[in-house]
């Protein structure tokens, strides 16, 4: 009698919880412009303080980029102002802002 139960309990809990959960939608959160910087420096896998286009193209592969290496391209185009091909440590706000204008959401 007690396994009976316990399959009956699985039941409700496998079919039953669901049931009027879809009025409940997740909405995803947008970073924030420090979440966004503090994940920026930690692809900063050499430690010279400095993003390079590889390290750039795997950050936005992090983010969910559909095309990172493109995108590491544009950021670049956009951030990088003494065109070094590096973001510095002065150039991470334009990087940031970058980023926040294309709307990544926390998964």
């Amino acid at each position: 009698m007690p396994a009976q139960l316990h399959t009956i309990r699985q039941k409700n809990v496998a079919y039953g919880c669901s049931k009027g959960m879809d009025q409940y939608k997740t909405v995803p959160l947008p970073y924030t412009g420090e979440q966004l910087r503090g994940m920026f420096k930690r692809f900063d896998t050499n430690g010279d303080g400095q993003l390079s286009r590889q390290e750039l193209r795997n950050a936005f592969r992090s983010l969910g980029s559909a095309a990172p290496g493109w995108r590491a391209f544009r950021a670049l185009g956009h951030a990088d102002r003494n065109g070094d091909g590096q973001i510095s440590e002065a150039e991470l706000d334009n990087l940031v802002g970058y980023a926040l204008k294309h709307g990544y959401t926390v998964n």
